[in-house]
């Protein structure tokens, strides 16, 4: 048994697409719209198989996401990109290009090598080694 993919209520499916694609290397699916029910999504894939699917629909509340005071349910994805030496880079690489850095790369109690950044919609986003 596996994850098959991951849902995402985006608000700007383009920058959310773009941000996943650029940083993370996902491929995405040509953009998919039901007029009906007034919904568009994309599927981003990744090379090891995993699924992100990111989604739009106008009536979705905004989201409540406040990292400094979390809620239950799910709280952040987890990347692995191989390396400490590639968790210090693309974390500064996003550093730079303005995506705020919630958790410097450190190594944590239970052993991972990580950081944390917020992607364009403060999702937590885990880069491990």
């Amino acid at each position: 048994m596996k994850i098959e993919h991951v849902a995402l209520w985006a608000q700007d499916l383009e920058k959310m697409k773009e941000f996943y694609v650029k940083y993370f290397h996902a491929k995405s699916n040509e953009r998919y719209h039901n007029p009906t029910k007034n919904f568009t999504s994309y599927f981003l894939s990744f090379s090891e198989g995993a699924r992100l699917e990111i989604m739009h629909r106008p009536d979705i509340p905004e989201n409540q996401n406040d990292v400094a005071r979390q809620s239950l349910g799910l709280i952040h994805l987890a990347f692995s990109v191989g390396s400490k030496e590639k968790v210090d880079a693309l974390t500064e690489t996003l550093r730079k290009d303005g995506y705020p850095i919630y958790g410097e790369p450190r190594t944590t109690g239970d052993g991972y090598y990580e950081s944390v950044v917020l992607d364009p919609e403060n999702n937590m986003i885990e880069i491990t080694e």
